[in-house]
């Protein structure tokens, strides 16, 4: 499978722009950091938290609130700290001598002090999450324990248990972990969706290896897309917060003013200050049920990599004469690569088309079609309007599942 590509906060070249729909597993690191590693496992909500609250999203400020009741986080943190737990995690890295170690000019000087031959060394990580169910299904980030041996959950009493990891959806960023232990307490879920700008944002987790810390804040905006964050191989819409979010605190939640997880914390952009993203509830419910249902999730897949057309991108493409393409549109998705043997590949997609609509809805930019292809689930035709060569065409696509293609 392709490896995935990078994008940056500031104006660059136009294949920095690239997005695509092949989205390989991962970390993005760069211009993103996904606050760091640690053990986690697959979970879905628990019976009494499963579903989403029913909830009036916040109709007045944090300010008033806490005007009103100065100790509404106090309450928040008693209500939902003890379900919030620490993951620490060990992985076996392979290590490699570099060539010119095995250099003779090296070994005359220094003979046994260099290392003979490949070598393992641990790696320890840290991370967040939070009780769903009660008989020990926690939530968490699936950087958090990707390829962990040994993942180990603590509770804020202090009590600590083996992990599971029962699956993780890279993709996503989600994961499902389950512990040995009953009658846990759990967190409430509230309802992402209707999560407005300008409301109170409260997020706990271990950052820095400092357990239960709390940072509070405001939801700074909704539904950026993983692109504009940096992170184009996530299929995730994120919410960002002012809330602080520091290495450590991934996995971990984020919870609105009456207590109600509202998002999964998981990153930061490195440089900035103030900024922090986090996974909406209602897509990591969702991913976690798929993940308890059957150990995987079927992301649905074109095959294409694409950049959002404007005027700017177009003279760069334009006037880079390694591009070889001319663009003769600013508007739409440019598609620069089809995968061979992709569903786009099979359906005659070529490299210099520009998607101009998807099932009648005009494209602007390419996370517009990732949410489409997304919505639309595995195995369904879509009908794309494509420019190409001055002349406008239809093509029909049925998506495949992006773990096969993998």
């Amino acid at each position: 499978m392709q490896d995935s590509l990078k994008s940056s906060v500031r104006p660059i070249q136009p294949v920095a722009y690239l997005s695509m729909l092949l989205l390989g597993a991962g970390l993005t690191f760069g211009v993103v950091s996904l606050t760091p590693n640690a053990g986690s496992s697959r979970e879905s909500t628990g019976e009494t938290n499963s579903g989403v609250a029913d909830m009036n999203p916040g109709m007045v400020s944090p300010g008033h609130v806490l005007a009103q009741n100065p100790n509404v986080v106090s309450a928040v943190v008693e209500r939902v700290g003890a379900a919030v737990v620490q993951i620490d995690t060990a992985r076996t890295v392979e290590t490699q001598v570099p060539d010119v170690f095995n250099d003779p000019f090296f070994r005359r000087f220094f003979g046994q002090r260099l290392p003979s031959g490949p070598g393992r060394r641990v790696v320890q990580g840290s991370g967040s999450g939070f009780i769903v169910g009660s008989d020990g299904r926690i939530l968490t980030n699936a950087h958090v324990v990707e390829g962990a041996t040994r993942v180990r959950v603590t509770l804020r009493d202090g009590r600590q248990f083996d992990g599971e990891v029962l699956g993780t959806d890279p993709v996503t960023d989600v994961a499902v972990v389950k512990i040995p232990a009953q009658n846990l307490p759990t967190v409430s879920l509230g309802n992402s969706d209707l999560l407005r700008p300008g409301e109170m944002a409260i997020a706990i987790g271990n950052p820095l290896g400092l357990e239960n810390t709390v940072t509070m804040g405001i939801i700074s905006a909704t539904g950026r897309s993983s692109g504009s964050i940096g992170a184009p191989d996530k299929r995730v819409s994120f919410i960002q917060t002012d809330a602080a979010i520091n290495p450590g605190n991934s996995g971990g939640p984020l919870l609105n003013q009456n207590g109600e997880v509202i998002g999964m914390n998981t990153a930061i952009i490195q440089g900035a200050q103030g900024l922090g993203f986090a996974i909406p509830i209602n897509r990591v419910g969702n991913i976690a049920d798929q993940i308890v249902a059957n150990g995987h999730v079927d992301h649905p897949f074109l095959g294409i990599q694409m950049v959002s057309l404007n005027p700017e991108v177009k003279q760069n493409i334009n006037n880079d004469p390694n591009s070889g393409l001319k663009v003769d549109t600013d508007q739409g998705v440019l598609v620069v690569r089809v995968v061979p043997n992709s569903p786009a590949a099979q359906a005659g997609l070529r490299v210099g088309d520009v998607i101009s609509q998807i099932n009648g809805q005009i494209i602007r930019d390419a996370a517009e079609v990732q949410q489409l292809v997304e919505q639309t689930g595995v195995g369904h035709q879509l009908r794309l309007e494509l420019r190409r060569n001055g002349q406008s065409q239809g093509f029909a696509v049925r998506t495949g599942t992006l773990r096969e293609q993998s």
